[in-house]
């Protein structure tokens, strides 16, 4: 039976959206702790030491990896019993360079649905969550690769040699992506 892994996203309150830069963001971090407190707890897993490596790059805890993601307006948790990522991003427009630099023509031509504008940020999001799986940075996003687009909710991303899968939610303008082991993913937004 395959595991179900239960990425949390909760909002961030109107009142925390306009706290000074330093302080919204220790904000959306301990936030973003309490949706991956309520990721483990579907999980019935105990959050162990959050801690990280030289290169910031999450640690497993007693056999369980991690991954956080915050914006302005939403955070989110996720833990799993192999090697995860989650990112979410708003759709908001973006440059030409941007779409050059995120995706080679081949891969747009896997877009099927038309807009571009949100298969820009499946992509960008679904990239991004694969290589938070290995914690590595933004710098590696040309190696990934989109290998197919399976529906309209899940896509593979081809990196160092291996094809992640990705599931996608997508709410209120925002898209989320969390690259995982094969797990079934049920998706919390509460």
């Amino acid at each position: 039976m395959t595991p179900t892994i239960y990425p949390v996203i909760l909002p961030v309150p109107p009142e925390a959206r306009s706290l000074p830069p330093k302080r919204r963001v220790q904000f959306l971090s301990r936030h973003a702790r309490e949706a991956l407190r309520r990721s483990a707890e579907r999980m019935d897993v105990e959050l162990g030491p959050l801690e990280k490596d030289p290169r910031g790059a999450p640690l497993p805890f007693k056999g369980n990896f991690w991954s956080l993601t915050h914006k302005p307006e939403y955070v989110g948790g996720v833990v799993a019993p192999a090697a995860v990522g989650l990112d979410l991003e708003p759709v908001r427009p973006c440059s030409p360079a941007l779409f050059r630099k995120t995706a080679s023509e081949e891969e747009w031509a896997l877009a099927a649905d038309g807009d571009r504008l949100r298969a820009f940020f499946r992509y960008w999001t679904a990239k991004e969550a694969v290589l938070k799986t290995g914690g590595e940075g933004i710098r590696d996003l040309s190696r990934c690769r989109i290998a197919r687009v399976e529906s309209g909710s899940r896509l593979m991303v081809d990196y160092a040699g291996r094809v992640w899968p990705v599931d996608q939610f997508f709410f209120d303008g925002h898209v989320a992506s969390v690259a995982n082991s094969g797990f079934r993913v049920d998706w919390l937004l509460t």
